[in-house]
């Protein structure tokens, strides 16, 4: 397995994606990273290859823009490392109640939590089936098992990720592609950040349902990631794979 192929990583400029982008160039891999906000993945672009003396690229993006693919591909490739691996991290929160909820935002949750998924995997198609050991994983949730009311749509689209994954492993795995999800509980993450800051007492009431009795951090859902990509997950496919220190078993 060819293990020298780059990563491309969406919504890698903060959070999960971010972390995974620094477990992935610890061990060795070229860093691709798009995020809808180009200045920072510029940055931590250039701040990965630094620390870890790996080639890196980055281009600004909103996923939900699937007929732009092709051109952020050629336009962030990296010299001399073809894509032998994709990690989706970009993903957006629809808090909104049902009386409140929109089709236009509906749509946008859906497309970049999920729909963007499938056309990464269409445009990225013959270059993986070219690279040994090529692997994705799509980030889903929790909540994909959960529900939660008022988080309807990104429920839906984390739901919709575990189906898409077994759909997409099916027809990948002619070509020795594997794909795989991993779904975080509570992560310490800007996305989590905002309602915890405005809600008195959320934290304790999320770490009260949790096993291990903390918040999950980014980099222990980007060892999953990692994890899945590498050689060591040969044999791994259409799997699930939760991180969420022991929420879903609680009966708490």
């Amino acid at each position: 397995m060819d293990l020298t192929t780059a990563v491309l990583i969406t919504g890698g400029a903060s959070g999960i994606g971010k972390s995974c982008a620094e477990v992935l160039a610890s061990q060795g891999r070229p860093i691709i990273i798009w995020d809808i906000d180009a200045d920072a993945a510029s940055t931590v672009a250039d701040q990965i290859g630094q620390q870890f003396n790996i080639a890196t690229s980055s281009f600004g993006i909103d996923i939900s823009q699937f007929e732009q693919f092709p051109e952020a591909l050629a336009a962030s490739r990296l010299q001399h490392h073809s894509v032998g691996g994709l990690v989706h991290a970009a993903g957006v929160d629809g808090s909104v109640p049902l009386d409140e909820l929109t089709p236009a935002l509906w749509q946008r949750i859906m497309d970049i939590n999920l729909g963007a998924l499938p056309f990464l995997v269409q445009l990225l198609l013959p270059e993986f089936t070219n690279n040994s050991g090529s692997a994705i994983v799509g980030i889903a949730s929790i909540n994909a098992h959960l529900g939660n009311q008022a988080n309807l749509s990104y429920s839906a689209s984390k739901s919709g990720m575990l189906g898409l994954v077994k759909a997409l492993a099916d027809r990948l795995a002619v070509d020795r592609i594997r794909i795989n999800a991993v779904s975080p509980g509570q992560i310490d993450t800007p996305m989590l950040a905002g309602p915890m800051d405005y809600m008195d007492g959320l934290r304790e009431q999320f770490e009260s349902r949790i096993l291990l009795g903390r918040l999950g951090q980014a980099r222990e859902v980007a060892n999953a990631v990692a994890f899945l990509l590498s050689t060591q997950a040969s044999y791994i496919t259409a799997t699930e794979l939760v991180v969420d220190g022991g929420n879903l078993s609680s009966q708490r």
